[in-house]
């Protein structure tokens, strides 16, 4: 799935600024796909609002709901992404790539209609007050995010770059056009009817380009619920980071002291959401670094190394071609972690302008600043796991991920008790706890990985 991988190569082998500038920019813009780019295109929708013929009230309740269905709809799809996302990569690998079009409309189809079935009764009970339109939303938009998600698995292997981003700037264009045309007809329910039309638009440029890069005489297959076909190790690990990503969230939501009631049952944090959510602006300049590093340097010789396994070739050349991989591994994650502080560093001097320039008071900085940490070293986790991944250590993977949640429940729960001072600490220290076990794992795989290549041959 490095097939984005060749073409930022040929960007970087310009050797000009402009090829460098090129390649993050288009890594930074698809590595954060659709969950940065939402967070930017729902603030300024909220700030766009405020003031005009919408109140307060109407804002947080548009932006609430679209917290939850992004929540939902990733942890839920979790469980599909991943094992789909090897699903694809395996049928590459056989030379069957006639088999992947018609299991992408086979999950897309269980997909819609496992959110809709869940989603239709859920807004039906508990949303009496709210109108039949935005229940209609509500289901709607659960099902095309849900979709969306699925549709993410092919980004990273398609080599369309300017395309893909280009389909993202149209749909997060729409979503704000829609949402400010429908907003004087509709109010808050326009502001939801606007955010759904444009994320439909974004799934049909996201089908779109699948449909142009897979063909096959098969309309639709479901394949990928066949014994064996989707990984249960996989399945695993993308329900568990998605749910240790939210559930300090969700934590703060609903506690007592922290968390009010905004839409039906739909509850959320003001002295906790904007930070958390802000700091998440400051992965894309990280994730960038990720995508770039982890599909060039490390995957050139990460193709080498078991290229000259598989060959035969000398121990000599394998060694210097494991050394490479090794290499190249510790200076992508040292890149990542160089340029997130960055951009910690960053934060902590604008944060206060940042704050004022969107009317928060200056009493979110200590949040902020503790949050952007935890975002931080969740891009290096990721890099972490993704090495994992190609080392193919699906347990070790999987175990990191359980350890995330409860690591966050755990000290999420501990800060509550020890009151707001120690806000944010919960999910920072969880992704700190992990980052470290994880470093600890790879290190050991890394020590002993000649001996475990040869063993699986």
């Amino acid at each position: 799935m490095a097939g984005i991988g060749f073409e930022l190569r040929k960007l970087l082998k310009k050797q000009t600024y402009f090829g460098l500038l090129q390649a993050y920019a288009f890594a930074g813009l698809i590595s954060s796909g659709p969950w940065v780019l939402s967070i930017i295109g729902i603030l300024l929708i909220g700030v766009f609002s405020l003031g005009l013929l919408l109140p307060k009230e109407a804002i947080s309740q548009f932006q609430v709901t679209i917290t939850y269905l992004f929540l939902i709809s990733l942890i839920g799809t979790g469980l599909m992404q991943l094992s789909f996302t090897r699903f694809v990569a395996d049928r590459i690998f056989e030379k069957d790539e006639a088999s992947i079009l018609p299991n992408f409309n086979g999950l897309i189809l269980v997909t819609i209609g496992t959110s809709i079935a869940v989603a239709t009764p859920f807004a039906a009970m508990f949303f009496p007050e709210q109108t039949v339109l935005y229940r209609i939303l509500f289901v709607m938009g659960l099902a095309i995010m849900s979709a969306i998600w699925i549709a993410t698995v092919f980004l990273t292997g398609l080599k369309h770059y300017r395309t893909i981003v280009a389909i993202f700037f149209m749909g997060y264009s729409a979503t704000l056009g829609f949402a400010l045309l429908f907003r004087p007809l509709f109010g808050m329910d326009g502001l939801l009817l606007g955010f759904v039309v444009g994320h439909y638009l974004l799934l049909m440029g996201m089908v779109w380009l699948v449909y142009r890069n897979y063909h096959s005489d098969r309309f639709i297959a479901f394949d990928i619920w066949k014994p064996g076909a989707m990984y249960l190790s996989l399945m695993g690990t993308g329900f568990f980071f998605n749910l240790g990503a939210w559930v300090d969230k969700l934590m703060f939501w609903y506690y007592p002291g922290t968390g009010q009631q905004v839409i039906g049952p739909l509850n959320a944090s003001v002295i906790y959401d904007f930070p958390i959510f802000l700091s998440y602006l400051s992965v894309i300049p990280g994730m960038a670094v990720f995508l770039v590093r982890i599909e060039t340097d490390f995957v050139e010789y990460y193709i080498k190394f078991y290229d000259a396994v598989r060959e035969g070739a000398t121990l000599d050349y394998i060694e210097r071609m494991r050394n490479q991989m090794v290499y190249h591994i510790q200076r992508g994650l040292f890149d990542i972690a160089k340029i997130q502080s960055i951009a910690v560093l960053i934060t902590f001097a604008l944060g206060g302008v940042l704050l004022e320039s969107i009317g928060i008071s200056k009493l979110y900085l200590p949040l902020l600043y503790v949050d952007v940490v935890g975002a931080a070293l969740q891009v290096v986790l990721l890099g972490i796991l993704n090495v994992l991944f190609y080392l193919d250590q699906r347990r070790s993977v999987l175990g990191l991920t359980i350890l995330l949640p409860l690591a966050n429940v755990v000290l999420t729960a501990v800060s509550l008790q020890l009151g707001p001072a120690w806000f944010g600490y919960g999910f920072t220290l969880a992704m700190l706890l992990t980052v470290l076990v994880g470093v600890w794992r790879l290190s050991k795989v890394l020590d002993t990985l000649e001996y475990q290549t040869f063993m699986l041959q």
